[in-house]
């Protein structure tokens, strides 16, 4: 053998090396790179979940303060406090006689 042939051969096994460890280390990068979004992927569709919830709660939460607020107008207003003071309390006016109708 010459010593050019030897030469190439031995480059060319160093080369060799080199590519199958950075392929080695590509496939084990790729694994877990796969492996952390199959691991997100699974986290995000708990997290929707608890979106849904979340939403779900803020909306029935929406409707009870704006009942709550419509309420605040109510007793605000004389005529509605009045208006409850006879029926709830069976209260009247001074000199009034209330009449229960059983």
């Amino acid at each position: 053998m010459s010593t050019r042939t030897m030469a190439t051969t031995s480059a060319t096994t160093g080369v060799r090396r080199r590519m199958k460890l950075l392929l080695f280390v590509m496939v084990i990068f790729m694994s877990w790179a796969v492996y952390v979004l199959y691991v997100q992927h699974g986290l995000m569709g708990d997290r929707a979940g608890d979106l849904q919830e979340a939403d779900k709660k803020l909306n029935d939460a929406t409707v009870q303060s704006e009942a709550l607020k419509q309420k605040i107008v109510q007793l605000n207003d004389r005529e509605y406090v009045e208006e409850l003071a006879r029926k709830e309390q069976g209260m009247g006016y001074p000199g009034e006689i209330p009449l229960e109708i059983k």
